[in-house]
């Protein structure tokens, strides 16, 4: 699925990804492909970006909230500020 992270500075990331996992207003979550449409809250947490099935190649952000967007295997995920992480 294809992947984009942006903040009103820069864009943090963009590109395929296997999945997504994202610290939602009322509880953590993940995103694989074909998931169906959705928009949802962000809350303060982690973001992990997995790239790849072997799930050793990802890649996390602390983020501070926002939103995501799911259609058609596009994410958009819309935050106020993201901090990579290790």
């Amino acid at each position: 699925m294809n992947l984009e992270i942006l903040t009103p500075e820069h864009k943090v990331f963009s590109g395929k990804v296997y999945g997504i996992q994202l610290p939602g207003t009322f509880g953590s979550f993940e995103l694989l492909e074909n998931h169906a449409p959705m928009i949802a809250s962000l809350g303060k947490g982690k973001m992990k970006v997995i790239k790849d099935k072997n799930l050793s190649n990802n890649e996390t952000y602390e983020i501070t909230g926002g939103f995501v967007e799911v259609i058609n295997n596009n994410v958009s995920v819309l935050i106020e500020d993201a901090t990579a992480l290790g």
